[in-house]
């Protein structure tokens, strides 16, 4: 075991039991010197003292283990760039305050978005509505970060699932039949096809109206997404309502994001899905043919398999369009997606859309030095009929390399040659890659070395000590 020091944690553990370190010290066995010792992080924790702790209070080694802060530290970068460039802190003091004291981190943000809320809202009653407005949260933002924060996995419904998909007895091959089963003598809710929805309940009449462009795995995926309705209602708002007030649009909408995990999990139980995706080595294509579902379904639910004691590999998810905007992000992983100036270029999500149908994959290089695996497929989405626009997206799902070996996209790659991958940021203008030449805006708090007699093939180059040195 290496040194492990956990005196936050170890502090916000004790409080949050309402025990004085004199209290907790005699439960220890420890004195109390040697406790506050611990609490400042002026010795680590030893392997009795770990092992006692998790019998006191109940929790799992893991809950000491060194903080992966790498995507809190991002998130402050970028909600705090103004005051970066500013050079009221420095990306150290951030590094520093995301490692010792995360929930104050966490809290700093929030407090900053609320302080954005209101300054936007003063600027649109002011009659102001420039790029000051565009920081503000969406609702569908407010989601995004309510999945984000949980790892895009929720306990309770992925539980429920599992237990109802065993007990109704659902099977590959029957699922359709055995959901309609389920909604017919459970809630007396009758199928009918048509319409030009893709799907519509009407609670009156107790009709689920399916769309018959649907094809079976979507079918089946709206009717488990119904069932999440009828039979969590309660639990749903009140997991909405942690994050959101009740009735207002975000809470509406995660009660949505609620439904389809629900549905996820219903039409992919975790541990008949987990040790399928195990057994594949993360095969994206063979999972989609072996459970009759969509590639995009089969990737956004393999970003979800984060239950404790049966995790698999911890991926990002992400959905774009040919333009760049992101319609959909859940990360499982520290990988941060940025709110501010797009994504990356050099991503392979976007070289997907040049061969629909084939799995990308990509060996790419973060700033901080981490190096993620990432496969990228464009899909199609056509609604039917000659001249109707239909949607194409590319899928990315990524994970850390140290987890590469794990799937068979790693075949045939040298997943040690550091040089071999690609380097990518989480968008130009929060970037630290000055001689990136894909730039399309500079990075925020570095001085631009402007002159008029020379040009460079970097977009942007950073002034540096010299007048006449650029770092190419």
């Amino acid at each position: 075991m290496g040194r492990t020091f956990a005196g936050a944690r170890l502090r916000r553990l004790r409080e949050d039991r309402g025990l004085s370190q004199a209290a907790l010290a005699r439960l220890l066995e420890l004195s109390p010197s040697y406790l506050n010792q611990l609490e400042h992080d002026a010795r680590p924790l030893t392997v009795p003292v770990l092992l006692r702790l998790t019998e006191a209070f109940g929790v799992d080694a893991g809950y000491f283990a060194p903080p992966d802060t790498a995507r809190l530290t991002a998130e402050l970068r970028d909600s705090l760039g103004e005051e970066l460039a500013a050079g009221r802190v420095t990306p150290g003091d951030l590094d520093e305050l995301a490692t010792r004291l995360p929930a104050v981190a966490r809290l700093l943000m929030d407090l900053g978005r609320s302080r954005r809320a209101v300054a936007d809202q003063l600027a649109i009653l002011a009659g102001d509505r420039g790029p000051a407005a565009d920081t503000a949260r969406t609702p569908h933002e407010q989601v995004r970060e309510f999945f984000y924060r949980r790892q895009n996995y929720v306990h309770e419904l992925d539980l429920s699932a599992e237990e109802l998909a065993r007990s109704i007895g659902l099977r590959r091959g029957g699922v359709r039949t055995v959901l309609a089963e389920r909604l017919a003598a459970g809630h007396g809710v009758r199928l009918a096809t048509g319409g030009e929805r893709l799907h519509e309940y009407d609670p009156r009449t107790r009709v689920l109206r399916l769309s018959d462009r649907l094809r079976p795995g979507q079918q089946a995926f709206r009717m488990a997404t119904q069932l999440a309705y009828l039979e969590h209602d309660a639990l749903l708002g009140e997991l909405a309502a942690q994050d959101s007030p009740e009735g207002s649009t975000a809470w509406s909408l995660t009660r949505i994001g609620l439904a389809n995990h629900f549905a996820a999990a219903l039409v992919l139980p975790y541990t008949v899905f987990h040790a399928e995706a195990e057994a594949a080595r993360y095969d994206i294509e063979h999972l989609a043919d072996h459970f009759g579902v969509g590639y995009e379904t089969v990737c956004h639910r393999l970003s979800t398999l984060q239950r404790p004691r049966l995790r698999g590999v911890p991926f990002s998810f992400v959905r774009v369009d040919r333009a760049g905007n992101v319609s959909k992000r859940q990360s499982a992983t520290d990988f941060h997606f940025s709110r501010t100036g797009g994504t990356c270029p050099l991503w392979n999500v976007y070289e997907a859309f040049a061969a629909p149908g084939r799995v990308h994959v990509q060996v790419a290089a973060m700033p901080d030095g981490r190096r993620y695996l990432w496969t990228a497929r464009a899909v199609t989405r056509s609604p039917g009929g000659w001249g109707r626009p239909g949607k194409t997206f590319a899928i990315g799902l990524g994970c850390e390399l140290r987890h590469a070996a794990r799937l068979v996209y790693s075949a045939g790659l040298d997943l040690g040659d550091e040089g071999a991958a690609t380097p990518i940021g989480l968008g130009c203008k929060v970037c630290e890659r000055p001689a990136c030449p894909q730039r399309a805006a500079p990075a925020i708090g570095r001085p631009l070395a402007v002159d008029e007699h020379t040009s460079t093939f970097v977009p942007y180059p950073v002034r540096v000590e010299r007048a006449d040195q650029f770092p190419l």
